[in-house]
């Protein structure tokens, strides 16, 4: 079956980094595109970062345009999401996201960002 799960949050200094990992199985992943996600606490869940199955393709939220960057490693079946920059308001929890396998979609249980000082 197929299980995502996240790993790598924590919490940092506003201004600090943060390096995201999400582990796939259970689906041939070099076919899927990838997405991670974050929802803020009393907020809905917003897309943050997309990537193509080749990684050829990426696209960002304006709000992390210039400080996030998302990979992939198809070897391995990993895609990550490196944090720079990161401010108080990026505070979430990402999940990442495979969408349209056999119809349905699939999250991680996500991993916790805090950005505080």
């Amino acid at each position: 079956q197929v299980q995502l799960v996240e790993s790598g949050g924590g919490l940092v200094q506003p201004g600090g980094s943060l390096r995201l990992s999400c582990a796939a199985s259970g689906f041939t992943f070099s076919s899927y595109a990838m997405r991670w996600y974050r929802q803020a606490p009393g907020k809905e869940r917003d897309l943050v970062a997309f990537i193509s199955s080749a990684g050829s393709v990426t696209n960002y939220a304006e709000s992390v345009k210039g400080r996030f960057t998302i990979s992939r490693d198809n070897a391995k079946s990993t895609v990550s999401l490196q944090m720079n920059s990161l401010k108080p308001e990026d505070t979430a929890l990402y999940s990442c996201n495979l969408r349209g396998y056999r119809g349905a979609d699939f999250w991680g249980q996500g991993t916790q960002v805090f950005v505080s000082s």
